[in-house]
């Protein structure tokens, strides 16, 4: 797997591009006009492993909330913006890290000029983010329909407009909520730019099929190398999104944070609540920043070798736990009950042991 090359931007104190690690942000769901609320989720985002966090600014008020939800922000935000030139201003003005706008979308060439100058004065990037729901009618005309091409032409176009003026601290997205558009739109516009890209499969849909439609488009782009930021789009709380998207990097070995949890898929053989023990196990874990594999296992046949494998794990049966941590049996647990307190006393040691 080789990335391809592209130029650095920065958000903030995070780069994006070149050789930076694939960067996770999420957007907040709260109404940003509420400053409490909206502090609160990014502060969960970031605990989470959120590096990056974009709100939405609808209007004036939302734009007035701003400094006051950067002044308290532990992680670089993004001002989500649409159509009103005067919000991007205020949202500069506000100390925002990045915007979120498209050029051709917020009026003639002096509202242009006025958010260009004001974001290079500022050292601010500009992420142009196509839609395959909100593309331009003659480009729908044209193409007839949101097809890859058309996608990446409306990008080139907002990116002809930021250039144009010297600009060229851009970022660009191309998000639809089909995998297979999503993915030859980033194929096509990477050939033809080399500013930093952030994938997404857009209005992916719920947890599940959220997460699967994710996983699959992301998963292609990043095995080809394409991709310097992402963000996992779920209907559902926005930090589920940052643990998706970590997995995701996990699973093709771009990046790492926290425990990777193995537990077996059940099956007849399995003599204990298998299901809820890992579930457990998982969100005990949930907080936990230390790379290290935690086993969950139920299965006589096959549960003692994988929990050996694993820095830390558990093969239970019938009223019965075996703990291992470095392949060597730590001590056995007998009743069902006794099975997870037992054995997050022994990871909360493991883990006392590591940080010491």
């Amino acid at each position: 797997m080789q990335r391809k090359q592209t130029t650095t931007v920065h958000v903030g104190d995070v780069a994006v591009g070149g050789d930076n690690p694939v960067r996770v942000q999420s957007m907040c769901n709260t109404d940003t006009r509420d400053a409490a609320a909206t502090l609160a989720q990014i502060g969960r985002l970031a605990e989470a492993g959120c590096e990056i966090v974009r709100l939405a600014v609808p209007d004036d008020k939302a734009a007035e909330t701003l400094p006051v939800i950067r002044a308290a922000s532990p992680v670089p935000l993004i001002a989500d913006i649409h159509f009103d030139h005067r919000l991007a201003l205020a949202a500069l003005d506000a100390g925002m890290d990045g915007l979120r706008i498209n050029p051709g979308n917020i009026g003639g060439e002096a509202k242009v000029d006025a958010v260009v100058r004001a974001a290079a004065e500022r050292g601010v990037p500009i992420r142009i983010g196509v839609n395959g729901g909100s593309l331009e009618k003659d480009l729908l005309h044209r193409f007839g329909g949101p097809t890859p091409e058309a996608m990446v032409e409306s990008g080139l176009r907002h990116v002809a407009l930021l250039e144009a003026r010297g600009f060229h601290d851009i970022k660009i997205s191309l998000k639809t909520s089909s995998v297979l558009n999503t993915v030859a739109a980033y194929r096509l516009m990477a050939q033809r730019v080399d500013y930093p890209l952030h994938i997404g499969v857009t209005e992916a849909g719920t947890l599940v099929r959220g997460a699967v439609k994710s996983a699959v488009g992301l998963g292609i782009l990043l095995s080809e190398g394409i991709g310097d930021t992402l963000r996992v789009s779920l209907t559902h709380d926005p930090v589920a999104e940052i643990g998706v998207a970590y997995e995701i990097l996990r699973s093709l070995g771009l990046r790492e944070r926290g425990p990777e949890i193995v537990s077996c898929p059940t099956c007849g053989r399995t003599e204990i609540d298998l299901i809820t023990l890992a579930e457990k196990v998982e969100e005990a874990l949930r907080g936990v920043e230390e790379v290290f594999t935690v086993a969950v296992m139920g299965c006589v046949v096959n549960g003692p070798g994988e929990a050996r494998e694993a820095d830390i794990g558990i093969a239970g049966g019938r009223g019965l736990g075996i703990i291992f941590r470095k392949g060597e049996v730590v001590r056995k647990v007998k009743g069902d009950d006794n099975l997870l307190p037992e054995f997050m006393k022994e990871i909360e040691a493991f883990l006392a042991e590591r940080r010491n």
